[in-house]
Order: structure tokens, then sequence, then C-alpha cells
């Protein structure tokens, strides 16, 4: 009998059912939101990339706040977050690649009382977190529970809001999945609140704004209606500082005023509310 394998996909990081053979293709790569890698489909297995080096990195962020990377660089290139509370721990947007170092030092700091993502792309390895774990959560949003690609007992479905212990609270944005969601982590930047946002809200290189898409890869752009309807969802919650999905994609304080400055510059070029005069010069009457 052949023994199955859990392969994970090359280009996005994410972890399909374990099957004899590789599957013909990466159901996430081929949405339109991701692409199929220029070699075409290929995928590892976490033996695999053992075997060519890659290894977790550890950095803590702050008090109550670790992040786990991937070295060298694999897939999208993530970094999970995994903020500590009294209730137990949280880890947020996996990455593809798990060894034992990152379980332990997941571990020395308590139990782990839930996996969860801002979005399908950033569900990497999950399943094999929730089984270090003794079956913790993983927590998908019922919008968006057909993305995952390797099923599991420990799933839990949610949807709206979901508070995994008190202060830390998941938040369904929409925009680019429908179940995009941030996690809001009340007791972060000292109380000022943090935001840990994943590609439903991403830092930019001028760490002053953020953006909103579709597609990043592809540079699909999101309707006014999605940029206005996540700032709603984010009305009830106090935040100063943003998390976005890497490690240098901070906004370390003022983020609030951030994101809104950054959805009505959006809002303003994508309707056409910019000045003519500074996409098509001065004589905006020529053809």
């Amino acid at each position: 009998m052949t023994e199955s394998t859990a392969w994970i996909c090359r280009t996005c990081g994410n972890q399909a059912a374990a099957t004899p053979q590789p599957p013909s293709n990466c159901r996430i790569c081929d949405d339109e939101r991701q692409y199929v890698g220029h070699q075409g489909q290929q995928w590892t297995t976490l033996a695999q990339l053992v075997i060519e080096g890659h290894h977790s990195e550890v950095r803590e962020l702050e008090p109550g706040l670790i992040g786990i990377g991937v070295q060298p660089r694999f897939a999208i290139g993530q970094r999970a977050l995994v903020v500590s509370t009294p209730a137990g721990q949280v880890l947020f947007d996996v990455p593809g690649h798990i060894d034992s170092a990152a379980v332990r030092a997941v571990r020395e700091r308590g139990d782990l009382i839930g996996v969860a993502a801002s979005h399908p792309h950033f569900y990497g390895v999950a399943v094999e977190w929730s089984h270090a774990f003794d079956g913790a959560p993983i927590l998908i949003p019922e919008a968006d529970a057909e993305w995952l690609m390797r099923p599991d007992p420990a799933v839990r479905l949610w949807s709206d809001t979901y508070e995994i212990a008190p202060g830390v609270t998941l938040v369904q944005c929409g925009g680019h999945f429908p179940g995009s969601a941030v996690l809001h982590w009340a007791a972060g930047a000292d109380g000022r609140g943090a935001l840990f946002t994943g590609d439903t809200i991403t830092v930019v290189q001028d760490r002053r704004y953020v953006t909103f898409m579709r597609s990043y890869p592809n540079q699909i752009p999101l309707p006014e209606r999605a940029i206005r309807h996540i700032l709603d969802r984010l009305a009830p919650y106090p935040f100063d500082r943003i998390y976005g999905g890497w490690w240098d994609s901070v906004i370390p304080s003022g983020a609030r005023e951030a994101v809104h400055r950054s959805a009505e510059r959006y809002i303003r070029w994508a309707t056409g509310g910019a000045d003519p005069e500074t996409y098509l010069g001065s004589d905006t009457t020529s053809a």
C-alpha cells in the first residue's frame, strides 16, 4: 500500500489533504487572487523543506507577542503571530512550514487555544499546528470554508466576530476574501490595542499607509463599498498598532488614522475623485 503524504504547494504554502501522489493542481493558486508558479504547479513536503535547510525563526515583538517566520523564505513568506493571554495562546496567519523549534517556542509559553488566519492564502500548515497541540481548534470563517485544502475534525466554523479569549477577537471584514478577517488584541501596544491584519489590510512600503485589494499579486482592486465595509467593521475596536503579514509590515503607532487616511485616498483615486490634472495633465479636454 502506497503511503499518503500531506503535500504543500510551493507557491502559496498551503497544505493539502494526504494522498499517495501530489494533487494535479492547487485550488488556491488556480483562483484569480493567486497564481500558479511560472514553472508550473509544484509540491513539496515538510521533510523535503528540512532537507532544503528551511527552519523557523522566532522573534519577540512586544510583551506577550512573538512572531514565527521561515528561513530561507518559503512560498508567500508570511510570518505567524502568537499572542499570549491568561486563557492561553492564539496563533494567527500560519506559514507553510513547522518544525520542533517553532512548536517548542509556543509550548514553553503555554497552551495553544486557537489557530486562525486572515484569509485562505495564510492557512499554511494549520492542521499540523493543531495536531502538535492535541487538536487545538482551527478557526475558519464559514464564508471561506471551501478553501481549506486539508480538512480536519479540529476545524471550527465562525462568522461575524469570534472572541477566542478575553480581549482577543476575530473580526470578519471581507474584501480580499468574503471571510477575510483581522485579529484584534485589546492589550497590545501597551493597552492601546493592536490589529493583526495579514492581507485583509496590507501595510505598504510607505508605512504611513495601508492598502486593500482583491488580489495583490494580480493587482485587482476592490470597490468603494468593500473599503467602507472594512472601516465599519473596525469601528468598535480601538487600535494604535498594526501588524501585517510580514516582519517589516508594521505600523507601530497611529494605525487607526493610517487606515482611514489610506481608505479615503484609495476611494478618491478609485472613484475618479482625484484631480484630473494629476493623471491626465493640464489639458483635461484632450482625447
